[in-house]
């Protein structure tokens, strides 16, 4: 584990206090902060345990993103913050509400929230392998350490909460109700033979179980026990809905034709939940969104992309969007009634919140 002082330092720098160092093993072949993809041993670890050597991807330029990545790669551009005026969308938002700024940070990632049921959001700091926990006043705490580069987290009705370590030999790991390895082998190699895409997002359902995207779409069932690829879609954002029934990625389908009017956004991609937990009926739902996902009790998705947080119907409508400050990776709902949609926006960090009508889903650790 990082010396103490070390942790403080860093903690302090970003206005977080540390409440718990709660660490995993120390691991040779991992380097913190260093995305699986960038790492220098990659080649020789693919070699060595990989029976169909997965292709080593291009070089990144320098900075942060060759370290530890932006959404789940090299480091966008600087933002400013752009003029925004919101349209109320009905059951949703009311006109003329505001992005309030939550927390903020120099650099880094905050990527994976997940709103608790006290109020407090979760976020994964990428580059600095730690959980901070943003209580419902603001007040930042560094709750969890040594990650592994964990990039994304998420949590179910069962208490349980999952980060995803996009180190070398990316990894899901269980943090609560106990820290310990959950899955990090694909047909009994590691994850880094599927190929050179980042662990990126992670969904997580009452079962016990995981769905999560790196360079396509897989199941790591309540045993760890990793299924897929299921589909034809890469995928980034990934959500359940509140039934469980549906699983929806941000993506497009090979050879999915766009509507003449849509430009610029990724799209959203829906599969239908077997009883194991497998995917099947992979189809294109909707021409907006492109990062990350969130869904209301209603069943509403909230999906990143273009400067605007778009919002589709659980029939794949397009009720409307909500613009934003600054270009968002990341949704979530919180709030002690869930009614509060958090963006994440990263380079610098930012953590901006703005009142809805519309309500997330409840049942989450605290």
């Amino acid at each position: 584990m990082r010396p103490a002082a070390i942790l403080v330092a860093i903690a302090l720098s970003a206005g977080a206090t540390i409440a718990a160092q709660q660490g995993q093993p120390r691991d040779p072949e991992r380097t913190p902060g260093v995305q699986a993809g960038q790492d220098p041993n990659r080649a020789a670890f693919i070699a060595a345990n990989c029976k169909n050597p997965a292709p080593t991807p291009p070089a990144r330029g320098g900075g942060p993103g060759a370290a530890g990545g932006g959404r789940a790669g090299g480091a966008p551009p600087p933002q400013t913050e752009q003029e925004y005026s919101v349209t109320a969308i009905p059951g949703v938002i009311a006109a003329g509400q505001r992005w309030k700024v939550v927390w903020e940070d120099k650099a880094n990632n905050a990527d994976g929230p997940v709103g608790m049921d006290d109020g407090s959001l979760w976020i994964a700091q990428n580059d600095k392998s730690d959980v901070v926990r943003i209580d419902k006043n603001g007040k930042a705490s560094v709750i969890y350490t040594d990650t592994y580069t964990g990039g994304t987290i998420a949590a179910n009705r069962k208490g349980q909460v999952f980060i995803g370590e996009r180190a070398l030999h990316p990894a899901i790991w269980l943090l609560k109700p106990e820290r310990r390895l959950f899955a990090n082998a694909y047909k009994g190699e590691p994850f880094d033979c599927i190929g050179p895409g980042v662990l990126n997002d992670m969904s997580a359902d009452s079962k016990g179980g995981v769905y999560f995207t790196m360079g396509g779409v897989y199941y790591a069932n309540p045993k760890g026990e990793v299924m897929g690829r299921f589909g034809t879609v890469g995928g980034n954002g990934i959500i359940l809905s509140p039934d469980e029934k549906t699983l929806y990625v941000t993506g497009r389908l090979m050879g999915a034709t766009p509507p003449p009017d849509v430009t610029g956004n990724g799209g959203l991609v829906a599969f239908d939940v077997q009883a194991d937990g497998s995917l099947t009926n992979e189809r294109q739902f909707a021409w907006v969104g492109g990062d990350g996902s969130a869904v209301d009790k209603d069943g509403r998705i909230y999906t990143t992309g273009g400067g605007v947080v778009s919002v589709v119907s659980p029939k794949g409508e397009v009720l409307g969007q909500i613009p934003t400050p600054r270009n968002l990776i990341s949704v979530t709902f919180g709030g002690t009634d869930k009614k509060l949609l958090y963006g994440v926006a990263i380079r610098d960090v930012q953590i901006f919140s703005i009142p809805t009508i519309a309500q997330g889903l409840r049942g989450r650790p605290k």
